[in-house]
């Protein structure tokens, strides 16, 4: 009912027409589908009005793709206050001018931002390509994650799954899915592809992320054409359905999907597991900002405080079951799970956590995050990188992918209810959207 009032809202603004409306008690806010705590909202008003003095009413819009986001700014000149782009599309809209620096001046509010940031997010952050801008001043992270290999323990070994090249296995074939989405694919492929210039020290990861040359661009191509005969479908979503129902036994995918996976395969007594190959890795932040057209910058600001506070942060990860950003103790206490093994987590949530029973899919170890690298935007190259995708895919369709897709409408519907049925949201077992509700790339 929040969401079908805010839209309400929103219809009521657009209305007025040229009536000049009072944008400082109105801030909208513009978020991935599936992406919050809805009832954090409200919330925010009260505690906004508490804090400052001041009334205000969120007007809250989802997205489900981040060039649709991009456009309404760039292009339409939408007046969003605060928007949450994935890491290369901060990059772009930093390039191109159209963000505004964010201030910590909350007056007897505490800043919650700086005191919760976890140091590793903070780094990466200062690895974003904003020109002559530092992504730490005009951007706070939200949700983070990895890229890496779902697969299945009874088809596929530790060791198989441990290398990109498992995709590649003709054993699988019809039984492989690969997310649609070129600029991460490209990005492991790229990492597997130039393994002995990594190791022998000619070239680092982080440099092999700004490659965007022509041989590079064919070498992928060359070797995802011969990947192209053992997928049994390119998928945005559905590939992590496949896998709880052993329809497919290895998925290129995201760590959001793979917990959804393997927490779903649990109760049909699958055994799916996730690894980051050892060639290397890319990892993926999604981080507020607020767009240059922004007309209520001020509670802007405190938005993203409020998002950083310990407690919002929790229910937000409890009800998205995506990872947050913050490395603040109550966050690594709350999601402390005795089943696992301890790990080193002392990169994200500082020294004292060289030993935490966390689920490895959600924050990796120490030496396996020491394998990863972050995307860049491919700016003016960006056609190229999809004409290659295009080369790969071609326009025929697998025919295990028209019966996978078939079979997927027939099951969605049993899907839902199932997940309905189970998904109140406990912690351990936490309701998980998966990245379908992203489409990131």
């Amino acid at each position: 009912m929040r969401r079908l009032f805010s839209f309400a809202a929103l219809a009521a603004l657009l209305l007025l027409g040229g009536c000049k409306t009072d944008r400082s008690t109105v801030l909208k806010v513009y978020n991935w589908s599936d992406y919050i705590d809805e009832s954090v909202i409200e919330e925010f008003e009260s505690w906004y009005e508490e804090q400052t003095g001041e009334k205000v009413r969120v007007i809250y819009q989802t997205f489900d793709i981040n060039e649709t986001m991009l456009s309404k700014i760039e292009r339409g000149h939408e007046d969003f206050d605060v928007v949450c782009p994935s890491d290369y599309i901060i990059e772009r809209m930093l390039k191109n001018d159209l963000l505004l620096p964010q201030s910590r001046d909350f007056g007897e509010t505490p800043n919650y931002i700086d005191s919760n940031l976890s140091p590793y997010i903070r780094a990466q952050f200062d690895k974003i390509d904003g020109g002559d801008k530092n992504a730490n001043d005009y951007a706070v992270g939200y949700m983070w994650g990895t890229t890496g290999i779902l697969y299945n323990a009874k088809y596929v070994t530790d060791e198989e799954a441990s290398t990109w090249d498992v995709i590649r296995n003709s054993k699988l074939s019809g039984r492989i899915f690969i997310k649609d989405s070129p600029r991460d694919v490209y990005s492991q492929i790229i990492l597997y592809l130039h393994q002995k210039d990594i190791e022998e020290g000619r070239v680092t990861m982080d440099e092999l992320m700004n490659y965007t040359c022509e041989e590079d661009l064919a070498a992928v191509e060359a070797y995802m054409k011969q990947v192209k005969p053992l997928v049994a479908g390119w998928e945005a979503d559905f590939g992590k359905d496949q896998m709880t129902q052993e329809l497919g036994y290895v998925n290129l995918t995201w760590s959001g999907d793979a917990v959804w996976a393997i927490e779903e395969g649990k109760t049909v007594g699958v055994d799916l597991r996730y690894v980051c190959p050892r060639e290397g890795f890319t990892v993926w932040f999604d981080g507020w900002v607020i767009p240059k057209y922004a007309q209520n910058v001020k509670a802007a600001n405190y938005w993203i405080n409020f998002m950083s506070r310990p407690d919002i942060v929790i229910r937000n990860v409890d009800v998205t079951g995506y990872v947050s950003v913050s490395g603040s103790p109550e966050v690594m206490d709350a999601f402390i799970n005795e089943d696992c093994e301890p790990i080193d987590v002392s990169y994200f949530f500082g020294p004292q956590a060289t030993a935490v029973k966390l689920d490895p899919v959600l924050y990796p170890d120490k030496s396996t995050i020491e394998r990863s690298t972050m995307e860049h935007d491919w700016g003016e190259h960006t056609s190229d990188l999809v004409a290659m995708w295009n080369g790969v895919k071609g326009n025929n369709m697998n025919i295990t992918t028209v019966i996978i897709l078939v079979a997927s409408a027939v099951v969605l519907l049993a899907l839902i209810v199932s997940r309905m049925k189970k998904a109140k949201s406990r912690r351990g077992t936490r309701k998980y959207n998966g990245k379908n509700a992203r489409k990131r790339r």
